[in-house]
């Protein structure tokens, strides 16, 4: 088993990537629009994945709601952005319940066809004038709201089986350009960093899983994106943040990164990064990534083991009545 994780190219698996799987031996593989048509064929396509690869891999899915929802109507219910809760709500507690309610309603959407890891809470604090990308897709650009919103998210999905992975560490907010399409590079001195970009990562950094961001933070390291930077893991994600759990990439096909897709993995996990994320199912690509990614072991195999001992029990939950609870709530705001 091999630390990286792989998208597919379509709604099945073809002979190609069956023996891919079995080869390469990714740790989890990621699902995308392209792989999803009904609840029927994702609940085969999860299965038969799993097959080829001979066990229980872990399936992930951007299942965020608002503009990053992969599985959508009208086969399963359309989710409001995370902006969306803070204004829901009257208070934060109240906000906080219910994103912890459409997290919880997300899980068993997910879990109904397979899907046991969701990347979602997004816990980047918007900036003014920062890129579109991130947007409303985060729940506050206030970063103790962030947090709070963000908890309560990631436990939403935890009691319904599925496991968070919060993004994009240290934090995407400030950015001014699209990491799928440029290297983002932001100027703001380490003070403003600590006073808002990293708190919703520190008040979450016990949380089991995070993504790192294709992003360069000069008051840092001005050499490199933060996903290959070895300050920005080791000072700031392992060290002052304080997260200790399995600390993904972003996905190497982005053009944020720059190399061969051998080197792009290389430079990650020397960094200290545990795992490597492919996404876009060229297995022309996926074939060096699985080669520059390691095999899981020692510490990282240690953190992926944890990520999914804490979602092996559901919770009992009344789906219908959080449902109508959920859609009664989202309704007051539009």
């Amino acid at each position: 088993m091999r630390a990286f994780i792989c998208g597919l190219k379509s709604l099945s698996l073809d002979a190609e990537e069956r023996a891919f799987l079995r080869d390469a031996s990714p740790w989890g593989v990621i699902l995308f629009r392209r792989n999803v048509e009904s609840r029927e064929q994702v609940a085969r396509l999860t299965a038969e994945l799993r097959d080829a690869l001979g066990r229980h891999a872990p399936v992930l899915v951007d299942q965020e709601g608002g503009r990053v929802q992969r599985l959508n109507a009208p086969n399963w219910r359309a989710y409001p952005s995370a902006a969306r809760f803070e204004a829901a709500g009257a208070d934060a507690d109240q906000a906080a319940r219910f994103a912890w309610l459409g997290a919880r309603l997300m899980a068993h959407d997910l879990r109904e066809v397979g899907i046991d890891v969701d990347c979602l809470p997004v816990l980047d604090a918007p900036a003014e004038g920062s890129h579109a990308i991130i947007s409303d897709r985060a729940y506050s650009r206030d970063p103790a709201r962030a947090a709070k919103l963000g908890r309560a998210a990631a436990e939403g999905l935890m009691a319904g089986g599925v496991a968070p992975v919060m993004k994009h560490i240290p934090g995407h907010g400030r950015a001014r350009a699209d990491s799928h399409l440029e290297l983002p590079v932001v100027n703001a001195s380490r003070a403003e960093l600590e006073a808002v970009d990293f708190p919703p990562f520190i008040a979450n950094a016990d949380l089991p899983m995070a993504m790192s961001a294709h992003v360069v933070y000069t008051a840092i390291d001005a050499s490199a994106p933060g996903t290959q930077s070895k300050t920005v893991v080791g000072e700031i994600i392992r060290g002052l943040i304080g997260f200790d759990g399995l600390l993904m990439t972003d996905d190497l096909s982005m053009k944020a990164l720059t190399g061969s897709f051998r080197e792009r993995a290389e430079r990650a996990i020397a960094a200290g990064c545990d795992m490597v994320l492919h996404c876009n199912g060229d297995l022309a690509e996926a074939g060096p990534v699985a080669e520059g990614a390691p095999l899981l072991a020692g510490k990282a195999l240690e953190r992926a083991e944890k990520a999914l001992a804490c979602v092996r029990d559901v919770e009992a939950f009344d789906v219908a009545g959080g449902v109508a609870a959920f859609e009664t709530a989202m309704a007051m705001v539009g």
